[in-house]
């Protein structure tokens, strides 16, 4: 009997929950939750939806059903902002696509049925339209972090492009887009592409510093630089998108006019040569991010064989037309290095085939990060690398003692042995530094054994007693030298310190600062045409500002003009002036507004007000190099600064400040925590965190580019007996001494001594031989 009440009880309870869910959802009126008539216009529908859901947000608003109002209100705005369902809801009472009273009959008896089986209710009802675990259950192995981004997405947007989406939990349209970015997903990503998913509720710092200020965003990255996708969200649309990130001269076409041209480029670029045989007009994407990965190593061209004019290559190189082919050319270009053959060319089929034919059988040394690759560190007894080195003069066409050593380098194909050739012209200390100081080897080319033992240049070698001809002798001596190393690697008895070779492949001055200019116009020019006003706001901001100094400068130059044919200056302060700049360059004062004459060095301090366009607004190309100094050591650092730096002020592209330490340590130590291998930053727990000394630090700040590189001075016997000697003195000494100043006369020496190295540093910050210490962002400056 007490069984069968309860099941009476229960089936009296699911009635009374199915009636209640019923009741409440015919009372559900969207004009009413969102304070509209029946009339309202969409923009009037709109306003009222923004003004509702700022005020109703569960991250605004604490009250308990704070979130059951948010939902109502997104369900009555998707429903009045679609014409199709806001005209079925004022038809029949309901926004599905169901018309008609019998088909909401057989819709309401299915929930019922749903409910009776399963005990379950429809999602929909209490969850609609936010359906986030199931959302975030795909996009979940997606997902980006800002430090991930930065420190792996961004160093690898420059061997493969990322396609990004920017979602978040209270999004109509991101659900809408689902199936078609799962299908891309699964596509791109096979070929290569990276895939990444910001979350902007749980990542908004990551999702500002991407620009994305609505969602669903897409956007795609690479070689680090960020471009929005602005089509509708379709399979072909986000495809042409990813292609459109490609460099256009990636491939080249290929025929029988330019064949041979293309193929003995190997000589002056340095590279392989890979052609794919194919029956598609267009060039795969595959091939196409095949070759943006490998584009430092190799030259990619494609030939389709469907096209009159490539009968003559197929017939040469024995090509099955039916069936895509990839060749590898290296010095030969009558018979390839090698082939594969396969119906469908699989990524990582591709990778491994081109990883084994990266370099040429006997590469050009032209910069020393080749130099690492080709000739790595021993790093133990069976992991030994020699390299075999021919050094030779530059010819337009291939030399006798070249070929020679090219064949052999052909017969004697060993894991261990590596053939590789410099040019003693373009390389000079690096060939002086391998040939005996002899007569017998100028104007001749000559062969090295060497094998590296640590990166910074010490290496052991042996270098043949004669002159390298290419006779049959030459190669019985090198084999002979060769099979004995196997035995004996004690043969290799000369050591030296290698100089690092020069990049001789690094464009020029000139032509860098034409590609950052086009990339810096078309980004302008993208935002102009795509971006909304809040992004364009820096834009404008920099062009007024532009603008501003412009006739700001042209006005006071009038002034000042006038100004200086009423007075002129004593002739004797002109005089010391001039002696003064004669003898030693100077810095300008602090606050100077004067233009600096010659001889003079200019050293603005760096401010929150002089912060934005000294730093943040500096122009690509170029750099800040900012002194740090306290208000003790602030004389003594600027003039041994201005000292230093004075040979390199001839350059436009570098500007000379100071930051002071008493004022702006916790911004100095931001920017220190991502060099933490150069210059690692206490723990903040420890006694001494605040006494850290970083005066005589120097930074090189790349505003543009967001990197920075660090100078940290080192501290010589003399100035830490120059320390010690102050330290020993009586302590009464020091009660007569103002604050700030030195307790000894040698206190300044050792203060100056931390710029002694400066100017070797700046040195390499010219050359681009420095490291360079990424940052996200560029911090405030309080």
């Amino acid at each position: 009997m007490e069984v069968r009440k309860l099941s009476i009880s229960w089936q009296f309870l699911i009635v009374l929950v199915l009636i209640l869910q019923i009741l409440s959802a015919l009372d559900f009126d969207p004009y009413r939750v969102l304070g509209v008539s029946r009339t309202a216009s969409q923009a009037d529908i709109k306003k009222a939806y923004k003004k509702l859901a700022r005020e109703w947000h569960p991250d605004k608003n604490k009250d308990p059903g704070a979130e059951d109002k948010f939902i109502q209100i997104s369900k009555a705005y998707e429903i009045l902002s679609n014409e199709e369902k806001r005209s079925n809801y004022d038809q029949y009472g309901d926004a599905g696509e169901n018309q008609g009273y019998q088909k909401q009959q057989q819709q309401r008896e299915y929930r019922f049925r749903h409910f009776h089986e399963n005990f379950y209710f429809d999602e929909s009802f209490f969850h609609f339209p936010f359906n986030s675990e199931r959302r975030d259950s795909i996009d979940e192995k997606y997902l980006l972090h800002f430090s991930h981004y930065v420190n792996e997405v961004v160093p690898d947007s420059f061997k493969k492009p990322y396609l990004i989406k920017i979602t978040s939990d209270w999004c109509f349209s991101c659900i809408h887009i689902e199936p078609v970015w799962k299908e891309v997903v699964q596509e791109l990503e096979e070929l290569g592409v990276g895939i990444g998913v910001v979350h902007a509720g749980y990542e908004r710092r990551l999702a500002h510093h991407l620009g994305a200020h609505s969602t669903p965003s897409i956007l795609g990255i690479i070689n680090g630089k960020i471009s929005f996708f602005h089509n509708a969200v379709v399979r072909e649309n986000l495809r042409q998108f990813v292609e459109s990130l490609l460099p256009g001269n990636l491939v080249e076409k290929v025929t029988n006019k330019n064949y041979v041209r293309f193929l003995s480029g190997w000589q002056q670029e340095n590279k392989p040569h890979v052609l794919l045989f194919d029956q598609t007009p267009i060039v795969p994407l595959l091939y196409k991010l095949t070759a943006f990965a490998y584009k430092d190593y190799l030259s990619f061209g494609y030939v389709y064989v469907g096209l009159r004019g490539t009968e003559e290559m197929t017939r040469r190189y024995n090509i099955n037309v039916y069936t895509p082919t990839l060749l590898i050319f290296k010095e030969h270009i009558n018979k390839p290095a090698d082939i594969i053959q396969a119906r469908g060319m699989k990524k990582q089929i591709i990778d491994d085939f081109i990883a084994q034919n990266k370099y040429l059988l006997a590469a050009r040394l032209t910069s020393q990060k080749l130099f690492h690759e080709l000739c790595p560190v021993k790093r133990s007894h069976r992991q030994r690398k020699y390299c075999v080195v021919l050094l030779t003069a530059e010819t337009a066409k291939l030399s006798k003692p070249f070929e020679a050593f090219l064949s052999f380098a052909l017969a004697n194909t060993q894991d261990t042995v590596r053939f590789v050739h410099v040019y003693s012209n373009r390389q000079q200390e690096f060939a002086d530094t391998l040939l005996p100081d002899s007569e017998a080897f100028q104007g001749k080319s000559a062969v090295s054994i060497l094998e590296r033992r640590n990166t910074a240049g010490r290496v052991v070698y042996k270098t043949l007693e004669d002159p390298w001809t290419g006779s049959e002798s030459d190669k019985f001596i090198l084999l002979g030298y060769l099979d004995q190393l196997r035995k004996d690697p004690a043969l290799l008895s000369s050591e030296a310190v290698l100089p690092d070779l020069t990049d001789e492949l690094a464009p020029v001055f000139l032509l860098r600062w034409f590609y950052s200019a086009s990339d810096y116009i078309s980004d302008c020019w993208d935002s102009i045409f795509h971006n909304n006003w809040r992004e364009m706001m820096p834009l404008l901001s920099l062009i007024f500002s532009a603008l501003f100094i412009l006739f700001g400068t042209v006005i006071v130059q009038a002034f000042s003009d006038s100004n200086d044919e009423r007075e002129s200056s004593p002739p004797g302060k002109e005089e010391a002036q001039e002696k003064t700049g004669k003898t030693e360059p100077s810095f300008t004062k602090e606050n100077s507004s004067k233009i600096p004459k010659k001889g003079f060095v200019e050293v603005t301090e760096l401010t929150d007000v002089t912060y934005t366009s000294n730093l943040v607004r500096l122009r690509p190309g170029h750099m800040n190099v900012v002194l740090i100094l306290s208000n003790s050591t602030k004389t003594s650092l600027l003039q041994k600064f201005a000292l230093e730096v004075y040979t390199f002020t001839g350059s436009s592209c570098l500007h000379f400040s100071f930051l002071s330490l008493d004022k702006h340590r916790e911004w100095l130590e931001y920017l220190l925590e991502f060099a933490q291998d150069a210059a690692p930053i206490p723990n903040q727990y420890d006694k001494h965190f605040m006494e850290r000394d970083y005066t005589g630090y120097v930074l090189a700040l790349n505003g543009h580019k967001k990197y920075f590189c660090l100078f940290k001075p080192q501290k010589t016997v003399e100035e830490e007996e120059a320390m010690g000697s102050c330290s020993d003195l009586d302590s009464s000494l020091h009660l007569g001494e103002s604050r700030g100043k030195p307790s000894c006369g040698l206190g300044s020496r050792p203060i100056k001594g931390k710029l002694s190295k400066l100017s070797l540093w700046m040195e390499r910050l010219l050359e681009g031989s420095l490291q360079r210490f990424y940052i996200p962002s560029w911090p405030e400056l309080d």
